[in-house]
Parts: structure tokens; sequence; C-alpha cells
């Protein structure tokens, strides 16, 4: 197999496109991992070099590719009912947080969405904790800048695996499984996915003005810590501007706020409310 390096150079140029498509900031220590990420791509459109690829990427010709550039760089990785914490919190404060509303009506965004997990969970969520779920107006806005891991969001189907941790009740309840030559995949429920708007959405370069309601709570987990100060400031404030006041703003758990603290309050680790 061709062994294609990637020069110092060649990293620079990479890591600038990378931070003006998609807001992600690449340390000097990412060059291997670009490299390992990117090699089969180059291998797969016959180049030789890191700077041919970067040329294909800035010519009209090679737009369409951007989508398995930003596949390869983001990291997707994810699963259903991630940070145990948050969920209790939720459970905890469901008459505050949801069975206050005289309306019964809830809007989630679930940014970074990565392959559908977390919107998923969001509504299993609601579903095994409101007692007359059937009866409300529940609407999710899933997104994500990765095509790959939207197909597959979309398709809801999960692998034993992937839905180990959920006790069996709750997957009777909200999955079907479904054999394949490949094995048992368990398909989500189509009433919960219908309560679902997956698209394409890139939280850095993006049309904020496509909202045209608040929001009841933002997740946004283990996306901030790949952007720098300043895009992490202007996006916390775009989000804000989306949230009703006291509505939740919920992060990964090694992030944190440090900014915007006129907007924000922390309320538990990696959990804000707008002020």
């Amino acid at each position: 197999m061709i062994n294609i390096e990637i020069t110092a150079e060649e990293f620079e140029k990479i890591r600038k496109f990378v931070k003006a498509k998609v807001g992600i900031s690449l340390s000097d220590q990412k060059a291997t991992m670009v490299r390992g990420r990117l090699h089969k791509r180059l291998l797969e459109l016959g180049m030789s070099s890191f700077s041919e690829y970067y040329r294909y990427l800035n010519s009209p010709e090679g737009e369409e590719e951007i989508s398995n550039f930003i596949n390869a760089i983001s990291t997707n990785v994810t699963s259903f009912f991630r940070s145990p914490h948050h969920w209790t919190y939720l459970k905890e404060n469901l008459n505050e947080i949801f069975l206050s509303k005289p309306n019964k009506k809830i809007r989630i965004w679930s940014a970074a969405c990565s392959s559908g997990e977390e919107p998923y969970s969001i509504m299993i969520f609601l579903r095994e904790n409101l007692k007359d779920f059937d009866k409300w107006d529940i609407k999710i806005l899933a997104t994500d800048i990765s095509h790959k891991a939207l197909a597959k969001a979309l398709k809801g189907e999960y692998s034993e695996k992937d839905v180990e941790s959920m006790q069996k009740a709750v997957i009777h309840r909200n999955f079907t499984p479904k054999k394949t030559p490949t094995g048992v995949v368990y398909e989500i429920d189509p009433i919960l996915k219908s309560k679902i708007m997956f698209r394409s959405f890139n939280l850095v370069n993006d049309d904020f003005s496509i909202f045209k309601f608040h929001l009841d709570i933002i997740f946004c987990r283990n996306v901030m810590i790949y952007f720098d100060k300043e895009t992490r400031r202007s996006l916390i404030s775009r989000f804000a501007k989306l949230l009703n006041k006291g509505s939740l703003f919920i992060m990964g758990d090694s992030e944190a706020i440090t900014e915007n603290k006129n907007e924000f309050a922390l309320i538990k680790s990696s959990i804000y409310k707008k002020i």
C-alpha cells in the first residue's frame, strides 16, 4: 500500500481549512490524526499528496468531497442515554421542566446529534416519563454537519450492542427487533421518529435565522471542546437568543461556560439555565 505522509505546511493548510469550514481548532499534535483519517480518501481518489487533496477541496470539482472531508475529520462518538446525570436531573425536575407547561408543547434542539442516539434518547425519555405522552405536542430538531452520521440517524436502526445500556422493557416499548443478514438490528418506533426532524447544519457558518420559535432545551454536548474561545462565546450567545428564559442548555461533561455568564447560570455540572 502507498504510504502518503503529511508535511507541516500541508497540515497547516488543512488546519486552516477545517477552522474556516466547521470551526474546529486542531492543535499541532493532531497532524497524525488528520493524516490517518484522510489517508484512505487520498488513495480512493488516486492522489499522491495532501497538497493535491487540498487543491481538490478548494476547486469546483471538489465541492462534493467536502462532505467526505468533514465526515473524516469530525468525531462522531455517541451512545444512548450518554451522561446519566443529565437524564437523572431531567427526571428529578420533571414537573418544573415539562409538566408545568400549560400548553403541553415541547421544543428541543439536539445540536451535533451524530448518528441519532441523542435525539432518540430524548424521545424515549419523554415517552417513558410523561404519562399522557400522546397528548403532547413534541418536536425535536436534530442537526449535524456529517451527512454520513445523519444518514444513520434517519435510518433509525441500531445493533444489539448499541441498545444494551437500556432496560429490556424500555427496548421492547421503543424498538422493533429486525433480522438482517448481518444479525439483529433494533428499529426505533416510527411514532418517535416522526417527531424528530433531522437536517444538516453547520453550527459555525450556517444561518440561525432559520429558527422561527424559541426552544425549551438545547443539547449541545461534546462539541465546544473543538472550538476556540471566541467561537464558543459567539455560539453560546446564539444559543441564548433561541432559548426561553429559564430554559436549559446542556453541555458535555468536560465542557463549561467560562464566558457568557450574563446569559446562563450554572445549576448543575454541565447543565445551565438561561437567565
